[in-house]
């Protein structure tokens, strides 16, 4: 079972998360920034993720050390609880439209982190929550985990369409690349290791 529990507190956030790698999307999220919570939903449900994160921080100053630290969590409960790496698929894409939006994540579980954001909704916000943390998130999410994500945004007008389509990808994407293949019993590299 490739299952994790996480708890990381440090003088500005509190964050525990219990992740099932294999698990069929049950979540239960509360970061104490609801259109966080509805994104890491999405996530969870579309990439068939048992997830749940408690999550509280010094929100009164600004979202940021609680966006970056939540990345940096769920990085680390995905890298632990891959374990070897052996036999999954490594590498994923998801292109998902939501409504006028489209969005595309590709994954490479290559032992090299690495975030390419091409996101133009970036500068925007949504009731007081800077969207540009976003990619604080997913760069801590790639360092910690190990992770090589490209995250392009095609086209779209409504912030909120636009990181639904994102998180729904992420989550598709991610949950496709950590999946066993039936087929390999090794670590997916020519050098052995990932």
């Amino acid at each position: 079972m490739r299952k994790v529990s996480l708890h990381r507190k440090t003088k500005e956030t509190d964050i525990s998360i219990d992740l099932n790698l294999d698990g069929s999307g049950d979540h239960s999220i509360d970061t104490s920034i609801p259109f966080l919570d509805h994104m890491l939903s999405l996530f969870s449900f579309h990439g068939s993720f048992d997830l749940r994160i408690k999550a509280t921080g010094d929100i009164n100053i600004d979202y940021h050390h609680l966006m970056e630290d939540l990345g940096i969590t769920l990085g680390e409960a995905v890298k632990k609880a891959l374990g070897d790496k052996k036999g999954i698929n490594r590498y994923a894409e998801a292109t998902i439209p939501m409504d006028e939006s489209l969005a595309q994540v590709v994954i490479d579980i290559s032992g090299r982190p690495y975030l390419v954001y091409r996101v133009s909704a970036a500068k925007k916000n949504l009731r007081g929550l800077e969207m540009s943390l976003f990619e604080d998130f997913f760069r801590a999410f790639s360092n910690h985990s190990l992770i090589n994500i490209h995250i392009n945004l095609r086209y779209g007008r409504d912030i909120h369409h636009i990181f639904e389509s994102i998180f729904k990808a992420f989550g598709r994407a991610l949950s496709n690349a950590v999946r066993v293949n039936p087929k390999r019993f090794d670590i997916p590299s020519t050098k052995g290791s990932l």
